[in-house]
């Protein structure tokens, strides 16, 4: 009997090389606030940065990941209005200068590889709209868009979305907090059980749904940015 799964191994690739590490978009220059974290001592181990990790995948899901799946379908459908919604909704979500940063510059750097990736009219308009500042161009977005055109479902788009807020948050412990790459592997291998879950009623949600209480990141992103001791942008 042949149990062999098929799968579509060029939509498999490009899952692969959207989410590998060396991806140049720039997720290593970030820490999504765990850098201020580890120096308040609020993250100083494996359980606490578990705890730590799982807050930030959880309130990614509920808004960015939102977003990044309304910009699929979007994209789907040949709605590019309805991508710039999401964009900007999303933009005005986030409460901290570090937080929108990120995701603008992040963004723009995958748009403008999509350009070289994709020939594309949507792809185009966005990344010319990036450049006159009709759209701010974030990361989630640029996702939604890039997993679109590649001929990626939106559940390979939430499963890469989600890895990537873990592995950031993950792999700049490895710089500033005492664990090791068995205990980093271990909470990321642990937290992809959660996925499925999130994704269920991420999929649910309108962009006026989007839900992100989690104040103690907003505090740290301030202190961060008034703090002399810095490995990453934020």
């Amino acid at each position: 009997m042949n149990t062999h799964t098929e799968y579509d191994m060029t939509a498999l690739s490009r899952l692969l090389q959207f989410t590998d590490s060396t991806f140049p978009v720039g997720t290593f220059s970030f820490s999504n606030g765990l850098e201020t974290a580890s120096f308040e001592r609020i993250v100083h181990d494996a359980k606490t940065l578990r705890a730590f990790t799982a807050s930030q995948a959880r309130q990614a899901a509920f808004s960015d990941g939102v977003a990044a799946i309304h910009a699929h379908r979007a994209f789907l459908r040949g709605d590019y209005e309805a991508i710039a919604d999401a964009d900007r909704m999303l933009i005005l979500f986030k409460m901290n200068d570090e937080a929108r940063m990120m995701l603008r510059r992040m963004g723009k750097k995958f748009a403008e590889l999509m350009a070289k990736l994709f020939d594309n009219a949507i792809v185009t308009r966005w990344l010319a709209d990036i450049a006159c500042e009709k759209v701010p161009g974030t990361f989630p977005v640029a996702q939604g868009i890039a997993y679109a055109a590649g001929g990626l479902d939106e559940k390979a788009l939430f499963c890469a979305h989600q890895y990537g807020v873990i592995n950031m948050v993950l792999s700049a412990a490895l710089r500033c907090v005492r664990v090791s790459h068995y205990e980093t592997q271990k909470i990321l291998f642990d937290l992809s059980e959660d996925v499925g879950v999130l994704y269920d009623e991420a999929s649910q949600m309108e962009l006026k749904d989007m839900n992100a209480f989690f104040p103690e990141l907003d505090i740290l992103a301030s202190l961060h940015e008034k703090g002399n001791m810095r490995m990453f942008m934020n």
